[in-house]
């Protein structure tokens, strides 16, 4: 099942978009992490965004 996913992606749509992982540091001083899919235009306003 995993290939036919993989497949998919490379093929279609999927190559119109991008897995975006971001630092974020909340109040109290830790760090997480925060993960999204966004398409290949919006990756900068993603990232710049607080």
């Amino acid at each position: 099942m995993a290939k036919k996913v993989v497949a998919t992606l490379k093929t279609g749509k999927g190559k119109d978009f991008t897995r975006v992982i971001k630092m974020v540091k909340s109040k109290s001083g830790a760090y997480s992490f925060k993960e999204e899919v966004v398409h290949n235009d919006h990756v900068k306003d993603f990232l710049s965004q607080k």
